[in-house]
């Protein structure tokens, strides 16, 4: 038996013979000071110290990384303050677990809070050496300390957490007491194996298994186990990216421990001593920079931070997005996403900039959110973080133009007063309107305005002064409907300047003059499509922290803007704009609607429409540049062609649905009944249809059915039906796939009841 052995046993037989304050005390004493004139105060004081600390020790899970899904279930970002995902112990490979007991703490699982033996061993060298050149902390001190400095909030309690005195010992051993009774040695060996650095900005075993190998914790050989134990004790020494040599010497240094310990065996250890380190390095992908959906991130972190529902003060919504573990489910639709990413990325001219958001109607889900430029901070590189599809509260600019897209408001409020769709008004180039007052009575100066092209006629009425958008003919529209009342229709769905401020109340609203953001205006538009029932846009559904308890997140507020059959008289006016005006040719050959929109002199464009299913947006232009410096030459219509690529691409695989046809009087012109094509091919189809004065387009989805391939098996509107000639009849038409048609039945001629397409209106 060596001297040092003989020293240890003199010194345990004594210590059982103290009390256990006194072990404590003593031993605590002495490893962290000793200096013979200064240990026999320190342990006097320590002993006395640690019968007085509470052990009340209230164990916090660490900091965990949050996950924000797509409404898909596919992850379109993290956030995290600490790189973690905590895993149970059945998820590390049991290699794993025992490289770190080799070599962090060999006897643990046969001694309490407090390795005497270790201890002991501790204190005879460091009094030899004459400092502190071994610690005698046990796997659970250790877990503590770790905890401990998770849960600082402040400097000083971090500082605290790191004391190198006596106190701080202490207080990690009497906790450690504490936890020893309350949970097993698996409990905490899985805590410390979650909460451990592990270097690189890898906190946590499957944090570390990821960041140095790209594989999960279960999955770890022995070489790659004995390197991550070995990280631990001193995390950027022996981080092996970037000391490999020093990373190399301590996975050895474990190898062998374990092998002293009969882990392995002494053949396994050399085996894997001579192999060279391996690394598959992986970068976490944090914040919205590495996201699928970058700036619909940074309307979800937005949101978050800015919403007081998420917490009371700004450090708590911090600190809850970025250390709080939360699983996010949102109401991105990748599929429409990546439609409007395409769509942005085939822009007329890349010097502009192009933003677009979707939003599904009856709901305020926003499905999709894109901006041309590349999101990030290099301003040489063109990008930016400013998210210019959304509002300021939520990471966007002050707003741009909507141009002639509010002239629907106007439109709204009009048929909502009872103002018959044939009204004609005078609709000249140019012109000068008086007698406007705001919402207190306040009047305005005569508003001279001019249209964006020579007007087709001297006069307009709701359907032509809208497919054409004239200019003069609105500025009449909106003095007859009254200027209050045309703002109050364009806040009942939900329109707010960007900046958060009311509408201003000025002639020129109805032209744009508000600054807003695509956000808004596509939830608008959606309200349209909604028939009237406008809801609040949201991006985030649900909400669980890192224990799985739900917080509640604020949900979409629904609303009636415009009665019903408003709200269907003002789709039936913006599907001839798509038809017969300023955006004909711009359909998508399934029942839609929308409205161009150029800004003032013509210095950026904006699209936006719908369908009964989608809602979307989009605007063009510099936001950045002097206004004197914008005169580009862009209309509504140069913008369509986004609206039409990414709305079709979002839809494709969708079942048409169709419009409501207005029940009530709203003056309808020149109404007809829709010819009865069935079982026609669809060029004589077309030819009876458009014969009936209607416009035609052919569904691109063809519908299985007995019928020749070719042959149309149904239209919508259905034949019969007595409609308005500005609609667009929809044809549908056979694949000859042999599934029984909707057509006739065998006996009564009545549509076959179960069929699953739309037969009517």
């Amino acid at each position: 038996m060596t001297q040092r052995s003989d020293q240890e046993h003199a010194i345990i037989k004594l210590l059982r013979l103290l009390g256990a304050a006194i072990v404590a005390g003593l031993l605590v004493g002495l490893i962290a000071l000793p200096a013979v004139g200064s240990a026999g105060m320190a342990t006097r004081d320590a002993a006395d110290g640690f019968k007085n600390l509470p052990d009340d020790f209230n164990i916090q899970p660490p900091p965990e990384r949050t996950t924000v899904y797509s409404a898909d279930g596919q992850v379109i970002a993290t956030f995290f303050h600490h790189n973690r995902e905590s895993v149970s112990l059945d998820h590390v490979a049991p290699i794993m677990q025992n490289a770190v007991i080799a070599i962090e703490d060999s006897r643990f699982y046969q001694h309490g809070p407090l390795d005497m033996k270790g201890s002991v061993r501790a204190l005879i060298t460091n009094a030899q050496e004459g400092g502190v050149k071994q610690g005698g902390s046990t796997l659970t001190q250790q877990y503590v300390k770790n905890l401990l400095v998770e849960a600082a909030d402040t400097p000083a309690e971090l500082n605290a957490a790191n004391a190198p005195n006596v106190g701080r010992k202490l207080r990690e051993l009497r906790y450690a007491v504490n936890i020893e009774k309350r949970l097993t040695k698996q409990q905490i060996l899985q805590g410390y194996l979650n909460i451990a650095y592990f270097g690189a900005g890898a906190y946590g075993v499957e944090a570390a298994s990821q960041r140095y190998f790209s594989k999960d914790a279960t999955q770890l050989t022995l070489p790659e186990a004995a390197l991550l134990a070995g990280i631990t004790n001193s995390p950027v020494a022996y981080d092996p990216t970037l000391h490999p040599d020093h990373a190399l010497q301590r996975r050895n240094t474990v190898l062998y421990r374990m092998a002293e310990l009969k882990i392995i065996t002494k053949q396994q250890a050399d085996q894997a001593a001579a192999t060279k380190i391996k690394l598959h390095p992986k970068l976490p992908k944090s914040d919205c920079v590495d996201s699928k959906a970058p700036f619909f991130c940074e309307y979800v972190k937005t949101e978050i931070l800015g919403n007081p529902a998420f917490g009371k003060t700004s450090a708590d919504r911090v600190k809850l997005l970025y250390r709080g573990g939360l699983t996010i489910r949102t109401t991105i639709d990748m599929k429409a996403q990546r439609a409007a990413q395409q769509a942005l990325s085939r822009r007329p001219s890349h010097s502009r900039t192009a933003t677009e958001a979707m939003v599904k109607p009856g709901t305020g889900e926003i499905k999709a959110m894109v901006v041309s430029k590349t999101y990030g901070d290099s301003i040489k590189h063109g990008e930016t973080t400013l998210n210019l599809a959304a509002d300021y509260a939520h990471g966007g600019n002050l707003g741009y133009s909507a141009g002639s897209t509010f002239k629907v408001f106007t439109l709204a409020a009009a048929l909502d007063k009872g103002i018959d769709v044939g009204t004609s008004l005078p609709a000249p180039y140019s012109t000068t309107v008086s007698g406007f007052r705001d919402c207190k009575g306040n009047g305005s100066e005569p508003w001279p305005v001019q249209n964006a092209e020579k007007s087709k006629g001297k006069t307009a009425n709701l359907q032509t002064g809208t497919w054409e958008s004239v200019n003069t003919f609105y500025a009449e529209l909106e003095q007859r409907v009254g200027l209050c009342d045309s703002v109050k229709m364009a806040e009942n769905f939900g329109l707010k300047r960007a900046d958060g401020k009311p509408l201003k109340q000025v002639p020129s609203q109805v032209l744009g003059a508000n600054e807003i953001d695509v956000t808004h205006l596509a939830a608008a538009y959606a309200g349209l499509a909604a028939r009237g029932d406008y809801c609040t846009p949201i991006a985030i559904t649900d909400v669980t922290d890192s224990a799985g308890k739900k917080i509640r997140v604020p949900k979409s507020k629904c609303s009636k803007a415009v009665d019903t059959e408003t709200a269907d008289e003002v789709t039936k006016i913006l599907q001839g704009v798509l038809t017969k005006g300023t955006a004909a040719g711009m359909g998508l050959g399934r029942p839609a609607a929308g409205k161009t929109g150029t800004c003032e002199s013509f210095t950026c464009a904006v699209f936006a429409g719908y369908t009964p299913d989608l809602a979307a947006a989009v605007w063009y232009g510099d936001p950045a540049a002097p206004w004197a410096n914008r005169n580009y030459g862009v209309y509504g219509k140069d913008v369509a062609p986004i609206w039409r690529a990414s709305m079709n691409g979002a839809l494709s695989g969708v079942r048409a649905s169709s419009f409501h046809t207005p029940v009530n009087d709203f003056g309808n012109l020149d109404q007809a009944k829709v010819p009865d094509v069935h079982g026609m091919p669809v060029g004589q189809a077309k030819q009876q249809i458009e014969k009936a004065g209607f416009t035609v387009q052919v569904s691109p989805r063809a519908v299985d059915s007995t019928q020749p391939a070719g042959t149309v098996v149904y239209t919508s509107p259905s034949a019969g039906n007595q409609v308005d000639q500005t609609t667009t009849v929809m044809l549908f038409v056979s694949n000859g796939n042999g599934v029984p048609s909707p057509g006739r039945g065998k006996k009564n001629g009545k549509p076959n009841k179960g069929w699953p397409f739309p037969f009517g209106n």
